[in-house]
């Protein structure tokens, strides 16, 4: 068996399981986010009186954080009271950070468990070692009843990257590659692993990129087998001493599919308006002004990434009539980053510093571009009015390609 299907037979209570089965999995973390009030209405509807295990539950504030309209405040309130009421101690409020980081920092995202989380980019903790999977309102609602949740066992494609990542070239610019070249369904409904020496070589951070745009690929879940790499960024972020628990994969395990890339002469890349999969070298687009460009997330709002930035823009200037919004992905990630001058040196080049959160990303708040705009983004999708208007263009790059942008005045030739 594969170390994903091992995670998913444990938590149904089997010995074996195989690809296209149906099971009853017993769900080890639940997290609920500030968008899905519908949560506690269906919990409500179902007549349930108390979750099936308040430890494991983990609501988060981070869409709306902090709350721009008297709606938003509402729910917070309403998802506030209903932790009270059901004895969720879990509750990171809005000074916490995105969902996806808060959850690695309290420990809960780890190998061999099973998450589900409302939110489509919880493929991300495959990156740790878990099977992670975004689910809906009516779903999760179901889940804070019984613990359980139904699943049909996914089948497993292998992504393998050799050879050696050029300078200036990220695990984004890897995500868009595979985007351009194999598109948004070649994983459907898949479990996608990422593996070879580039992933060897790769950092925690880095790895979190590639799984978290697993689903943009059409994936149910993300995998990367859990190394000494993945131990150090646990005991780091969360103070997890783990040792060595994680399933492993059995020899000979056969994929459904494999694809083995050398990406040794990869160049930084550029998902164009309005799609993922609309992708093209930085090299061979012709330039475009750019009038905001976004640094956050929780693709691209980690301390890597702010570091990546600094870099950049260390004892320089935006372009003139470019807004530079850096949103990092959590409070602590945040404080690091302050800790070392990497918020410091962007301030001091225009940069403009907004609360931990989705906001900006999913066109909430803090950060909406409007007609005619064009914005560069360090997150994940760039679907029409994703981040405000409709008639707006959204670009998608690394946090290089974006800083770089942002200190030109320009996303294309040159950047």
């Amino acid at each position: 068996m594969h170390a994903v299907h091992k995670i998913l037979a444990r938590a149904a209570g089997k010995d074996y399981v195989k690809a296209g089965q149906i099971i009853m999995a017993r769900v080890d973390v639940a997290g609920v986010n500030d968008i899905y009030p519908q949560v506690v209405h269906s919990f409500r509807a179902m007549g349930a009186r108390k979750v099936f295990a308040p430890e494991k539950i983990v609501f988060i504030f981070d869409h709306h954080a902090p709350p721009a309209t008297v709606s938003a405040a509402d729910n917070q309130k309403m998802m506030r009271d209903f932790c009270q009421e059901l004895g969720i101690e879990n509750l990171t409020d809005i000074n916490a950070g995105i969902c996806h980081q808060v959850l690695v920092e309290g420990g809960f995202s780890r190998p061999d468990r099973l998450m589900v989380v409302t939110d489509s980019h919880s493929t991300s903790h495959g990156a740790l070692g878990a099977f992670s999977t975004g689910v809906g309102a009516t779903d999760m609602a179901g889940v804070l009843v019984s613990g359980e949740l139904w699943l049909r066992v996914p089948e497993v494609v292998l992504v393998e990257f050799t050879g050696t990542l050029p300078p200036g070239v990220m695990a984004k610019d890897l995500a868009l590659f595979l985007l351009g070249r194999l598109g948004t369904r070649f994983a459907l409904y898949k479990t996608l692993e990422f593996a070879g020496e580039v992933i060897d070589r790769m950092p925690t951070a880095e790895r979190m990129v590639l799984c978290n745009m697993a689903v943009e690929m059409g994936a149910k879940a993300a995998y990367i087998a859990p190394d000494a790499e993945t131990y150090s960024y646990l005991q780091e972020k969360a103070g997890l001493g783990l040792q060595g628990e994680a399933f492993q994969t059995d020899p000979g395990f056969a994929y459904e599919a494999v694809y083995p890339f050398d990406v040794s002469e990869l160049e930084p890349l550029v998902a164009c308006p309005h799609g993922v999969d609309r992708v093209t070298p930085v090299s061979q687009l012709a330039p475009v002004a750019v009038n905001q460009a976004f640094i956050g997330s929780c693709i691209g709002g980690r301390l890597e990434d702010l570091a990546v930035a600094a870099e950049v823009l260390r004892g320089r200037s935006l372009a003139p009539g470019v807004r530079l919004l850096v949103t990092p992905s959590s409070t602590r990630e945040l404080q690091e980053a302050m800790a070392r001058g990497y918020i410091q040196d962007l301030l001091a080049a225009g940069a403009t510093l907004a609360t931990p959160g989705c906001g900006a990303c999913c066109g909430v708040h803090l950060g909406l571009i409007g007609a005619g705009e064009v914005c560069v983004t360090a997150s994940a999708r760039n679907f029409r009015g994703r981040m405000g208007s409709n008639d707006s263009q959204v670009y998608v790059a690394s946090p290089r390609t974006v800083a770089l942008a942002a200190l030109q005045g320009y996303l294309g030739t040159g950047s």
